[in-house]
């Protein structure tokens, strides 16, 4: 059936209070169940599952992944299979509280691949896991406090689309009216995508296959599915080379990834794209010249004997990773500040005043008080900023701004995900980075941690008010709903800490260099090179004691060419209203990202692209359904499956072949 909602002239003249009396009467189903035992240990281990992939993901490619849509599917084909075993069906608001903690859980990993990396490269030391659990834990919570005071204004009030959250909500309404069939093939879908995908990774790993064939079957050797396509060029052609560089040193593979496949079919074509044209400049024409030109040293050998020796990693850190940084940093800000009526109505609900803020609170009973949040953003964001001093050095005049500063950036990051979809934390942290660096350039820490205190808790608010929206347009018990996002920031926590220590950190060699130990050919961290090559940046332009890092001069022009091409681009982008077919953030992030990620992703963008532009016009035909109405269940299978059975390869090397 149909979801009922006011129309334009309603919420456009009618009072909060008009509003919340309309919700009350017509929206709400206050006898339905929906924050029981089951849903909550539902969204609970599917937010652990979730938030692993993403963790896996994350460290890829940077990005964390929305799980809304995926948890709805699973946890609807979960119940409904249940349901033919004589237990009691899921509600469709028991689900959407289920989907609600799987998101919060899916989202934890976002320090762990960004800031936290970023600030033990810096320092080269590893943060104890326990620290990292806590502080994660308390600007989450910080997040939930900031929140529902802003979900009065931006979804009862202003009835904003939030339109991930309200696909959800659609998702869910189809689901449990008239078309549960639906829910049940995609599910289908999204479970084979899973199987395929993790057998081909089983095949593909070489700890599964070593452990098997030799540990447990006692054969001298083993064999295993190759991940790398490329090694019949080789065979050919043993010495091909780009400017004298080896490919294979710079990470110009095509691999066997069909997590990445996933990632790129839903990041879509144009920013997928925009990933190559930056690999591709970056290794294929600035890398080869500069090291020609002894701007890039290898790390041993000669280049104009042959035996130069480069690996991805040390190509970044001496040179590429600047002109990536400036394009990124220049084509977020512009695009942050290009909008400047987007950041003036984040703050436009604040002054309003007369008949619209009058009146009684009608649902003052089921709201999660006011009271609660003016008395904890205070304690908590103490506690934060205590947690910065004490453990990361932050000075307390700097952590308690930091906590001021939340409330601005938050508004603008929830403004943004209202209206668009899209979460920028990544431009938001510049902001503290550029801020706290500048008055503190000789303690790293202070940018790195402000940043990340400032973009965790905009990020938890925005995603927040994300998942409260298919609540709201259901009728769910927003008190309830809080109480499920904060079970949802435990379980992402408590999964995803230790997984990352065990991922990452357990080759780690006393005394050892950290980034070199997580930064691989299989995990690039791009978004932590992007922190951390911020971090350098600012401490370079403000540090006056010569203990700045030295950037060559040429890469300096190379940042400020960049810096020039991507304002000009994302204004063009910006005036075009989007027309522009690249995206010079994504450019930017196509030199940090290694590139074979990159080509799968542009792989897996471009099948499903062309598959649109067969069948999505064709909505009777089986392709229709398979390809176009199904994307996001097979991506989120293929990202699924690839990225557990890999996290499982990953976890037998260290504990059982070590």
């Amino acid at each position: 059936m149909a979801i009922p909602h006011l129309t334009d002239e309603q919420i456009r003249t009618w009072t909060r209070q008009q509003k919340d009396r309309w919700w009350l009467e017509n929206v709400w189903r206050g006898d339905m169940p929906q924050l029981t035992f089951r849903s909550a240990l539902t969204g609970f281990l599917l937010g652990g599952f979730l938030s692993a992939t993403n963790l896996y993901v994350g460290a890829k490619t940077g990005w964390t992944l929305g799980v809304g849509l995926t948890s709805v599917i699973l946890a609807f084909a979960v119940f409904r299979i249940l349901s033919r075993m004589g237990l009691r069906d899921m509600t469709i608001l028991e689900n959407n509280c289920s989907q609600s903690i799987a998101t919060a859980a899916g989202y934890m990993t976002g320090p762990l691949i960004s800031g936290l990396a970023a600030f033990m490269w810096v320092q080269n030391e590893t943060i104890p896991w326990w620290k990292i659990l806590f502080f994660n834990l308390t600007l989450s919570v910080l997040g939930v406090l900031v929140a529902f005071p802003m979900k009065r204004r931006f979804i009862n009030d202003e009835q904003q689309p939030f339109p991930e959250g309200r696909a959800c909500g659609v998702v869910l309404d189809t689901l449990y009216t008239s078309q549960a069939h639906v829910g049940v093939f995609k599910a289908k879908v999204l479970a084979i995508s899973a199987i395929l995908a993790g057998g081909l990774q089983f095949m593909t790993g070489e700890a599964y296959q070593k452990w098997i064939q030799v540990k447990l079957l006692g054969r001298e050797t083993f064999s295993a599915l190759p991940h790398y396509l490329d090694g019949w060029l080789y065979s050919l052609w043993p010495k091909l080379a780009i400017g004298g560089i080896d490919p294979r040193q710079m990470g110009l593979r095509l691999s066997l990834d069909l997590a990445m496949i996933g990632a790129g079919g839903l990041m879509g074509i144009r920013v997928a794209v925009s990933m190559l044209v930056g690999a591709a400049i970056n290794f294929l024409i600035l890398v080869p010249w500069m090291a020609n030109i002894g701007e890039i040293v290898p790390k041993s050998g000669s280049l104009a004997e042959g035996t130069a020796q480069f690996t991805r990693a040390h190509i970044l850190n001496t040179w590429a990773l600047w002109w990536g940084i400036a394009l990124m940093v220049v084509a977020a800000m512009t695009s942050l500040f290009a909008k400047p009526k987007m950041i003036l109505s984040a703050f436009s609900g604040l002054f309003k005043k007369g008949e619209r803020q009058q009146g009684e609170d009608v649902l003052k009973n089921i709201e999660l008080p006011i009271s609660v949040s003016a008395a904890g953003i205070p304690i908590i964001g103490v506690v934060a900023a205590a947690m910065a001093h004490a453990w990361f050095g932050v000075s307390w005049i700097f952590g308690l701004t930091a906590i001021a500063m939340v409330i601005v950036l938050t508004l603008i990051a929830a403004n943004s995900t209202a209206l668009t979809g899209i979460t920028p934390t990544g431009s938001l942290s510049k902001i503290p980075q550029f801020l706290y660096g500048s008055l503190d350039p000789l303690h790293p820490p202070t940018n790195l941690m402000t940043g990340v205190m400032c973009v965790e808790v905009a990020s938890n608010a925005s995603n927040l008010l994300m998942d409260i929206k298919p609540g709201y347009m259901l009728g769910a018990k927003p008190r309830q709903q809080a109480m499920g996002h904060v079970i949802g920031i435990v379980a992402g926590a408590l999964a995803s800490t230790p997984l990352f220590y065990a991922l990452f950190l357990s080759n780690l060699e006393p005394g050892g260099n950290i980034m070199e130990t997580m930064v691989t050919d299989q995990f690039g961290f791009p978004s932590a090179v992007q922190w951390k090559g911020v971090s350098d940046l600012v401490t370079s332009i403000f540090a006056t004691d010569g203990a700045a890092p030295l950037i060559p001069k040429s890469a300096v022009i190379s940042m400020i060419i960049a810096a020039i091409v991507g304002l000009a681009m994302e204004l063009w982008r910006n005036f075009s209203k989007g027309k522009f077919p690249l995206s010079p953030l994504a450019i930017g992030l196509g030199v940090v990202v290694p590139p074979d990620s990159t080509i799968a992703m542009a792989i897996g963008a471009g099948f499903f692209w062309w598959m649109d532009k067969v069948y999505g016009k064709k909505p009777e035909t089986t392709g229709y359904k398979l390809w176009v109405d199904t994307q996001e269940p097979i991506c989120a299978g293929l990202i699924a499956g690839a990225a557990l059975v890999g996290i499982g390869d990953v976890l037998v090397k260290v504990f059982l072949l070590k």
